[in-house]
């Protein structure tokens, strides 16, 4: 944080760069940053769009490879089905992430904004630069606004809204696919709207709220909205990493004049300020309306090179290399909390990849004892209980994990189990007499699905007393 003293006034903090004193909105016309920090934020987001609007499209064996099918109460993880029973496993993964939220930004600061958050990508890398190419740049834009509504403007204006409302439109589609399935979701356009009226307002509903969101609220849904930004006051710390400006290399400010050496490297020439999409001065201090995009920095590097300053007058850093005048370090608190984000999301991924799509149970049938089979035989009655968690039927068998056991089923050859749902039944464990060593007799049973071993539980068999 720059030095108090270098700063004419605090008053900044006490209001938003998009709201007037008098609570009006400032519309900002944010200048499409150019150099490399903006290139390398490109490339990721248009990663980010291919996988976005690919993935409802990925199936692996007929299922597919992410949903959140909030109806059913079903989501599909790496195409594994989860199921309301399930919520244990979403409690844990709702308090690593809580956990990660805060490791991260403790470490980090408000990179996942910049860099991943939807919100931020879908903003400034699709619908602000197709604003770009048709109002033209941000200057052409408020101009724009300011002339009196003749044919250009009407047909410009005209034609934004439209490109957002369809790219919005589209966006919906993508999304709601994420919830019901890209079939469902065919359905809804292909057949008659009076057979799927609830999807059809959902759509329309998701395809207003972006393009309200996008068209009109634009960075408020980061400043006024998201509570993502007033974290950082009790997040971040003097070795969080956050886009800052280096006051002690910058102080004090002063237009460009060549061969004066006694000022700061700043020029006050603003280009950081008319970058920022949320409208505020970097120069400040870390501030809640940042979300770290780095188009300050691209600026901010771009006046340097003009002018044959150092580059990085505005770059990454934490207070502490910036008041200490020392490169960014990777400190220890660093190294730890990234060590235990690599943790729980290891845990997390354990525990989803360890979940089974089967559950068994297996239980003697109550107030029964052994029953005998001839003369070298006895028997046990049990009853079992099965849990399928896929979206397919199976046809389980049971095999007992003991020397000459074999399995008996009551009125079935097999277990037969509809998908997402549970079934039951009953099935004696026949053991050779000379087998049995002891009054009760530990077993491990097998549950198959053809040839493919599913579950495993354990039970025991009860015999008569040993002499």
């Amino acid at each position: 944080m720059p030095d108090p003293s270098n700063i004419p006034s605090q008053t900044f903090r006490d209001t938003l760069a998009t709201v007037s004193a008098t609570g009006k909105r400032n519309w900002i016309y944010a200048q499409q940053p150019k150099g490399k920090w903006y290139t390398r934020r490109t490339v990721l987001s248009w990663a980010y769009f291919i996988l976005f609007f690919s993935v409802p499209f990925i199936y692996i064996h007929g299922v597919p490879l992410f949903q959140i099918n909030i109806p059913q109460g079903k989501f599909i993880l790496f195409t594994k089905v989860f199921w309301p029973q399930d919520f244990f496993i979403f409690a844990l993964a709702m308090i690593a992430f809580i956990v990660f939220i805060i490791l991260f930004t403790a470490a980090f600061g408000r990179l996942f904004c910049g860099w991943a958050c939807p919100q931020t990508i879908f903003m400034e890398m699709l619908f602000r630069r197709l604003e770009y190419w048709i109002e033209g740049s941000a200057a052409k834009q408020k101009l724009l606004n300011k002339a009196p509504w003749n044919t250009d403007k009407i047909m410009r204006k005209t034609g934004k809204h439209i490109a957002f409302f369809l790219l919005s439109f589209l966006i919906a589609n993508t999304f709601l696919a994420y919830i019901i399935g890209i079939h469902d979701l065919k359905k809804i356009i292909t057949e008659p709207v009076t057979e799927h009226l609830g999807g059809f307002f959902s759509l329309i509903i998701f395809t207003g709220i972006f393009y309200s969101v996008y068209a009109f609220f634009r960075e408020q849904a980061c400043t006024v909205v998201c509570p993502y930004g007033r974290l950082q006051g009790v997040l971040l710390d003097k070795n969080s990493v956050a886009v800052a400006y280096d006051y002690n290399r910058g102080e004090p400010r002063g237009k460009f004049k060549k061969g004066n050496t006694s000022g700061g490297d700043c020029i006050d020439c603003f280009q950081c300020v008319k970058v920022c999409p949320t409208g505020i001065d970097i120069r400040n201090g870390i501030q809640m309306e940042c979300v770290g995009c780095t188009a300050c920095i691209d600026a901010c590097d771009r006046m340097m090179e003009s002018i044959g300053k150092p580059l990085g007058l505005i770059r990454y850093a934490s207070e502490n290399s910036i008041a200490k005048k020392q490169p960014l370090r990777f400190t220890a608190r660093m190294k730890l909390y990234s060590a235990l984000l690599l943790v729980i999301v290891g845990l997390l991924s354990f525990m989803i990849y360890t979940r089974k799509d089967v559950i068994v149970t297996v239980l003697r049938a109550p107030g029964m004892l052994y029953q005998e089979r001839g003369t070298d035989s006895l028997s046990n009655l049990y009853n079992v209980k099965l849990s399928n968690k896929t979206i397919h039927p199976l046809e389980l068998t049971l095999e007992v994990d003991f020397p000459g056991a074999r399995v008996e089923y009551v009125g079935k050859r097999s277990l037969h189990v509809a998908p997402q749902a549970q079934g039951e039944g009953t099935f004696f464990i026949v053991l050779p007499q000379q087998n049995i060593k002891g009054r009760k007799t530990a077993l491990q049973i097998n549950i198959y699905e053809g040839d493919k071993k599913l579950a495993h539980t354990a039970t025991s068999f009860l015999g008569p007393v040993q002499p």
